[in-house]
């Protein structure tokens, strides 16, 4: 009786409860291990980054290394909580199974219906796991992250654009310039256009009258960017005046173009426009009267961008 008594104790219930205990040990570990070891790996691509920021950028460029220490520790606690959660749910599942074989149940079968089941949750959570993986990639290749500008295609024609608040597994959320917080998944941006990874552009385009000296007009655009450049080290090289780009009713269009720090490019087209204006002003250039259309889709972007 009493081995009988000491037999039912340690197969039905202190063997599990190793079990548990044993589970939930070798899981507290894995998370720490997997962790440690993904930070650590984040950390050296983090370096390296920097190392090559620092050795082919301008000087202006390296203030915006905070911004690229938190896109990498965000990404990094992403990937190494993605992983570690993975490891602890497959680590649980074993030992659901290992009690199971305990209490006397056939492993086999178990096994059979696990496997049937995975298939099941498969099909029909195939938007769920497209959201994963489409995660997954983005957070590998670093694609975008906290504090980008970026505008996501949808597959209903939909546009969402704004700053990245946050990116996870499954979704990312953006702030639009109104304010308006989308919620877009993974799997459903096509494609992404991010308009502050390393480095952005302010392009301006300047409209003239038929009667300006086009040569004396680009010499006056030239100037006043210069003068901008000088004053603000936002604009990382010296702005470049394309030239004519276009010529219809309502005068000619000439382009000037200025590499900017990222998301600094709206903020440095509002600065050249109004020394632009300034020295058209001083040296009596005309700008046509006629209104143009802006379309709807034209993003002014951040106020304080």
């Amino acid at each position: 009786m009493t081995a009988t008594i000491s037999h039912v104790l340690i197969d039905q219930l202190l063997t599990p409860l190793l079990i548990v205990i044993g589970a939930a040990l070798v899981s507290r570990l894995a998370r720490y291990v997997i962790k440690h070891t993904v930070r650590r790996f984040g950390s050296r691509d983090m370096q390296r980054r920097m190392t090559v920021v620092r050795h082919h950028a301008p000087a202006a460029f390296l203030k915006s290394g905070e911004a690229l220490t938190l896109r990498s520790a965000q990404r990094v606690e992403a990937i190494a909580a993605a992983a570690a959660g993975a490891a602890s749910f497959a680590i649980w599942i074993v030992a659901m199974v290992l009690i199971l074989h305990s209490f006397g149940a056939s492993i086999g079968p178990i096994l059979a219906g696990a496997g049937l089941l995975g298939v099941a949750l498969g099909f029909g959570a195939q938007s769920l796991v497209r959201d994963l993986v489409s995660g997954f990639f983005i957070l590998v290749e670093d694609q975008f992250g906290v504090g980008d500008w970026v505008t996501m295609g949808k597959p209903d024609g939909v546009q969402a654009s704004g700053e990245v608040e946050e990116v996870t597994l499954r979704a990312t959320r953006l702030r639009a310039v109104d304010g308006t917080v989308w919620h877009v998944p993974n799997g459903q941006m096509t494609p992404v256009g991010n308009m502050s990874q390393h480095w952005s552009r302010a392009l301006v385009d300047v409209r003239v009258s038929y009667a300006t000296d086009v040569e004396q007009a680009r010499r006056a655009i030239k100037e006043a960017a210069d003068e901008v450049w000088h004053a603000d080290n936002a604009i990382l090289e010296e702005p470049e005046v394309w030239g004519v780009v276009n010529m219809d009713y309502t005068g000619i269009l000439i382009r000037l173009v200025a590499k900017t720090e990222p998301l600094q490019q709206w903020r440095m087209g509002r600065e050249l426009r109004e020394r632009i204006k300034a020295r058209f002003d001083a040296e009596g250039i005309e700008i046509p009267a006629v209104p143009v259309a802006v379309p709807e889709t034209a993003s002014a972007g951040p106020a304080d961008g």
